[in-house]
């Protein structure tokens, strides 16, 4: 049986501002029950606060606060490249979980569901390659901006094909809006969470590779 390694990020566990919690253990050791955990319970966290919080903003888009606020605290205790990725599948699936009960608490709409499965996924791909700093922020910005517009599209087909609530506003008051409102509450949160769990310290390029 093939054993998901989930390597270390060096970008990630340099800068997170958790890193007094993590484990003293190689870079190169595979992930632990403990990591495992936390990877679950990052992702249930997600999929709750998006199906229980409601901050009542009013203001479209507000919500991916609510998916990459925990996911971004996995990524701070768990640093490996793909964590985000299972965290966004183990979201996904208590979401889906979640709406087959019949717990939506009123908030766990298309639009959350396309958060919930595209956030992780978003910020593993963005942050490939960021040794730390600023670039960091801005990865992770990126991050929201883009699963955002990906919740924008989704929740705008839903209302355009009538299969959001009685009640919720037509495509043609709310798309104006939503339109602009998603694209900054997308980057606002993944810039705002990142500096909350990283701190700008960049991970150390190793001498073979400073040489070449």
């Amino acid at each position: 049986m093939p054993q998901l390694t989930l390597p270390v990020h060096p970008g990630l566990r340099t800068s997170t501002r958790l890193g007094w919690l993590l484990e003293d253990r190689p870079s190169e050791s595979s992930p632990g029950l403990r990591d495992w955990a936390v990877i679950g319970l990052a992702g249930v966290g997600a999929a709750a606060a998006s199906t229980f919080l409601d901050f009542s903003l009013r203001v479209p888009g507000h919500a991916i606060l609510r998916v990459i606020l925990p996911v971004m605290a996995g990524l701070a205790l768990v640093p490996r490249r793909g964590a985000g990725t299972a965290i966004g599948t183990v979201a996904l699936l208590t979401g889906i979980g979640f709406r087959a009960g019949g717990l939506t608490g009123g908030e766990l709409g298309l639009g959350a569901l396309t958060s919930l499965a595209a956030t992780g996924p978003l910020l593993d791909w963005t942050l490939r390659r960021v040794s730390g700093g600023w670039r960091l922020y801005l990865a992770c910005g990126l991050a929201g901006l883009v699963s955002n517009v990906l919740a924008l599209v989704v929740r705008g087909a839903a209302k355009w094909y009538g299969l959001e609530h009685a009640g919720a506003r037509s495509l043609a008051r709310w798309l104006p809006q939503a339109a602009v409102t998603y694209v900054l509450c997308g980057l606002v949160a993944g810039l705002v969470c990142s500096a909350l769990w990283f701190g700008t310290r960049r991970a150390e390029t190793p001498p073979a590779a400073e040489a070449e």
